[in-house]
C-alpha cells in the first residue's frame, strides 16, 4: 500500500470520530479528558509507561518521566480545564463582540522520542478539548511508547462512550509517512527535530512548530549563589536533560566566579581539565553531529565513553569555554548533562554572550538569570532575541510553566519568528481551535482629528 494511501485511511478514520466528537458537550469533553490525565497519572500506571520508555529509548530517567505523568500533566489540564472550547467562549458587550470555538479538525502530531511518555497525553488531551481528531507520528526509535500510551487513552474513550479513533497511533512510522500526515491534515503540532518542524511549516498545511533549545542563564554578583548552584542542578538533571529547556550554558560574573563553581561541584557537578574537555568533545561529536549515544545518558555513561572517570557522586559535567560559535561545539545545544561554562566582566558582555550563544544555536527560545537586581533583569530581557526570561528558576523545570510561575504549562514551546515559528509563547489549549467572530452594530461615534493624532505629528515632518 502505497503512503499516501495508508495515511488516507487514518484520516479518514479519524474524520468519522471527529465528526461524532464536535457535538459533545464542554462537560462531557471535561469529563473525558479528565478521566485521561487521571488515569495516567497514577502512579503504577505512569511507573510501568516510564520504565518503558527508558528500556526502550535508552534515554532520560524513570523518576522524570513519572512526574511528567503524575505531577506535571495535572497541572496542564489544572489550567486548561477552565478554557472554554464550546459554544461562546468570550463576549465584549461594549464592543459588540462575541467569540465561538470551533474545532480544527484532524491534527497530526508529531511526537519525539526523547518525551514519547507525555507528549501524546498534552497533545492528546487538548486536542480532545478543542473537538478535534488526533494522528500521533511517534519517533521509530520510541514508537512502542507512544503507542502504549495512545492505547490507554483509546481505551478510556472507548469506556466512556467517545470513538476510541479521535485518537490514533501510526504503528509503522517512517519520515516518509510524518511527511505525508502534515500534508492531510488539517493543523501539524510539530514536536521534534529542526528537520521534521520544517518539513511541517512546508507542508502546506498550518503548523505549530518549536524552535531548537539551547537555554543560557547568567549568574550576577547580586545571586544567591547556594540558591542559583541548587535550581541549576534541578533543571539540568530532569530527564536527564533530555528536554530542550535545560540549562546549556552558564554565564557567570567573574568576582562570583569561583565560588559558584564550588557550589556547582557541590551539587554534583564533575569540572573537567583540558585533556577531558578534548576527549569528551570528540565522543559528543562524531562527523559534525551530536551523538545520539549521549543524549539524556548518566554523566558516569559519557564520561566513560570518552575515556576518563568521574566520582560516583558526580551528576553533571561542566566544561569551561570562552568560544562560541562554529569550531566551539560546547557552545550548541547539548541535549545531555553537560553544561558549558563562560565568565563575564561587566554585564553588557553578559548580554552579549547570550545573544551570541542563542545566535548559534537556539534563537527565541529562552534564557534565565539569578540576580536581586531588577535592572539586570530587565536588560536582559530587553536586549535578547528570546521568547522567554526566567528568573531565580530552575530553568528546565521552569520554562514550560510550573507551579512556582505563571507560564502556560505545556510540553510545546513557541519560538517566535527568531525561531522559526509562528507563536513566541508556550502552545496551550487556545491553539487547537478555530474561533469565529460574531460583531453586532454598536453606537459609537467617528472620533475626531484632534482625537485620533493629538500632539503626536506636532513634531514630524509633513509631506
Amino acid at each position: 500500500m502505497s503512503t499516501e494511501k495508508t495515511v488516507s485511511d487514518l484520516v479518514e478514520r479519524a474524520k468519522v470520530a471527529q465528526k461524532i466528537v464536535e457535538g459533545y458537550s464542554q462537560r462531557k469533553l471535561d469529563e473525558l479528558a479528565a478521566a485521561i490525565v487521571y488515569t495516567l497519572s497514577r502512579y503504577e500506571v505512569a511507573q510501568e509507561i516510564a520504565k518503558f520508555a527508558v528500556v526502550e529509548t535508552d534515554m532520560g530517567d524513570e523518576e522524570s518521566k513519572i512526574k511528567k505523568l503524575t505531577k506535571k500533566m495535572p497541572a496542564v489540564f489544572y489550567q486548561v480545564k477552565s478554557v472554554k472550547t464550546v459554544g461562546v467562549i468570550e463576549r465584549d458587550l461594549e464592543m459588540g463582540i462575541r467569540k465561538i470555538a470551533k474545532p480544527v479538525g484532524i491534527i497530526a502530531a508529531l511526537v519525539p522520542s526523547t518525551n514519547s511518555e507525555a507528549t501524546p497525553v498534552f497533545k492528546g488531551v487538548l486536542s480532545l478539548r478543542a473537538r478535534n481528531a488526533i494522528i500521533f507520528a511517534p519517533h521509530p526509535r520510541s514508537k512502542n511508547t507512544t503507542k502504549k500510551v495512545v492505547d490507554i487513552m483509546r481505551d478510556i474513550l472507548e469506556k466512556n462512550g467517545a470513538p476510541k479513533d479521535l485518537f490514533i497511533c501510526v504503528e509503522t512510522p517512517s519520515k516518509e509517512i510524518s511527511q505525508e500526515l502534515m500534508t492531510q491534515c488539517d493543523l501539524t503540532m510539530a514536536t521534534g527535530s529542526g528537520d521534521m518542524v520544517k518539513a511541517a511549516y512546508s507542508s502546506g498545511k498550518p503548523a505549530y512548530g518549536v524552535g531548537a533549545g539551547n537555554a543560557v542563564v547568567v549568574i550576577d554578583e547580586t545571586a544567591n549563589l547556594a540558591d542559583a548552584a541548587e535550581k541549576i542542578r534541578i533543571g539540568k538533571l530532569g530527564d536527564l536533560a533530555s528536554g530542550c529547556s535545560a540549562e546549556n550554558s552558564l554565564v557567570i560574573k567573574e568576582s562570583a566566579y569561583n565560588e559558584m563553581i564550588d557550589l556547582l561541584k557541590t551539587e554534583g557537578g564533575y569540572l573537567v581539565n583540558q585533556e577531558e574537555k578534548e576527549k569528551l568533545k570528540d565522543t559528543m561529536w562524531v562527523d559534525g553531529h551530536l551523538s545520539r549515544e549521549i543524549v539524556a545518558k548518566p554523566a558516569s555513561r559519557i564520561a566513560e565513553a570518552a575515556g576518563f572517570s568521574i566520582p560516583n557522586k558526580a551528576k553533571f559535567i561542566m566544561v569551561e569555554e570562552s568560544g562560541i560559535g562554529q569550531g566551539y561545539p560546547f557552545s550548541g545545544e547539548k541535549m545531555s548533562v553537560v553544561v558549558t561554562i563562560y565568565k563575564y566582566n561587566e554585564f553588557d558582555e553578559a548580554i552579549e554572550k547570550v545573544n551570541k550563544i542563542t545566535a548559534y544555536s537556539g534563537y527565541g527560545h529562552s534564557c534565565g538569570i539569578h540576580s536581586n537586581n531588577d535592572e539586570h533583569i530587565m536588560q536582559l530581557a530587553l536586549n535578547t532575541k528570546t521568547t522567554k526570561v526566567i528568573v531565580r528558576q530552575p530553568h528546565g523545570m521552569a520554562n514550560s510553566g510550573a507551579w512556582f510561575n505563571g507560564l502556560a504549562n505545556t510540553f510545546s514551546l513557541g519560538c517566535g519568528t527568531w525561531g522559526g515559528n509562528i507563536v513566541s509563547e508556550n502552545v496551550t489549549q487556545k491553539h487547537y481551535m478555530n474561533t469565529t467572530w460574531v460583531a453586532e452594530p454598536i453606537d459609537r461615534t467617528e472620533a475626531s482629528e484632534e482625537e485620533i493624532f493629538g500632539d503626536l505629528i506636532k513634531n514630524a515632518v509633513l509631506i
